[in-house]
């Protein structure tokens, strides 16, 4: 009896740990759950308590479904390690698994152990190439679009410490006290940690004129290639509130060097029911263009892992990519072909 009393306690008691954490995510205190309870013993509930329970209740529904899909996600990999393993074409097979036991399993994909992201980041840091997040360009910008631009920055700074060969971040014109500096810190769990810079200074405080590159949509020069002596700019701002070449103007005002991603010359528009085609992508869309191509030196490539389909372009058939190449092939041959004749003819 003792026994099974003790072993009922353990579902409760975990239930109890549940509901802690629940409330704790929603900051509400234990004695607002308790006075609940309360209430509903004693008599009828207050809307504040109803409405507690509710949270409570929803959240609870939220953290059982997370526990299943990580038990899911666990059962999963089992699977694949032993399939691998039984296959003998896994790690272990290759290291001689043997008496002493298969390897070590293969690290998670996506992931990067965090010495050697830290590595690299510094050498980055050290040797450049440098991209800088300008933040006094969206002054104007909403509080809702402010938490956009900081969801943005998360995930660019995650793309940026996964990366091969990073960049190193610097966020300029991070002032305390402004929206953006609120919802960084707000929404982005360890941010005071990430390792990049972060400054109320101006680049223009920071770099050489001749060493920024401002990376922006509306600009003339196409980006060919990525220095990494330069440092690269991207501007602060929600990709669905930004006004039509303000960078640009920006950039210009200063005497800055400019260049836009070379979009329309490996791209084509894909047709569309609303005809939309826009070139202007998140900061960390940019990004993934930026590092993939830094890592693989190929813009189709590159373009393939940054500029999604919303935004109304599509690389090329491969088939008319070639014919396309080889015309232009034809054409550079022709020519040539006529300079010779126009050499020789007679005067």
């Amino acid at each position: 009896m003792e026994a099974g009393a003790a072993a009922g306690t353990e579902p409760a008691g975990e239930a109890e740990a549940e509901a802690a954490e629940a409330l704790r995510l929603l900051r509400i205190e234990p004695s607002a759950a308790g006075d609940a309870g309360a209430g509903r013993a004693g008599g009828e509930p207050g809307p504040c308590s109803r409405n507690a329970l509710r949270k409570r209740r929803r959240w609870l529904r939220v953290l059982a479904a997370r526990r299943g899909k990580r038990r899911q996600e666990r059962q999963r990999r089992r699977a694949r390690r032993a399939a691998a393993h039984g296959n003998g074409d896994g790690p272990g097979a290759a290291l001689g698994g043997g008496p002493a036991g298969p390897g070590p399993p293969p690290p998670r994909r996506g992931r990067v152990p965090a010495a050697l992201a830290t590595e690299r980041l510094l050498r980055a840091r050290a040797a450049g190439p440098r991209l800088c997040v300008d933040l006094g360009v969206g002054g104007s910008m909403t509080e809702k679009e402010s938490g956009r631009l900081a969801s943005q920055i998360r995930r660019l700074y995650g793309a940026n410490r996964r990366a091969a060969r990073p960049f190193w971040l610097c966020l300029t014109e991070f002032a305390a006290g402004t929206p953006i500096y609120e919802q960084c810190f707000r929404m982005n769990d360890g941010f005071a940690g990430y390792l990049m810079d972060t400054t109320p200074e101006s680049y223009l405080d920071l770099f050489p004129l001749e060493a920024i590159v401002y990376l922006t949509p509306d600009s003339e020069n196409v980006l060919e290639d990525i220095d990494p002596s330069k440092v690269y700019v991207l501007g602060g701002l929600v990709d669905e509130s930004i006004h039509k070449q303000l960078t640009l103007r920006r950039a210009r005002e200063q005497g800055l060097q400019t260049a836009r991603l070379p979009i329309r010359e490996f791209m084509v528009r894909a047709p569309n029911c609303r005809n939309y085609h826009s070139e202007t992508l998140a900061i960390n869309q940019v990004f993934d263009v930026l590092a993939t191509y830094y890592e693989t030196q190929s813009w189709p490539a590159a373009l393939r892992a940054g500029v999604s389909s919303g935004k109304g372009y599509v690389l090329p058939d491969p088939a008319e990519q070639a014919e396309t190449a080889q015309r232009a092939t034809a054409a550079q041959g022709n020519a040539l072909l006529c300079a010779e004749e126009l050499q020789e003819a007679p005067a």
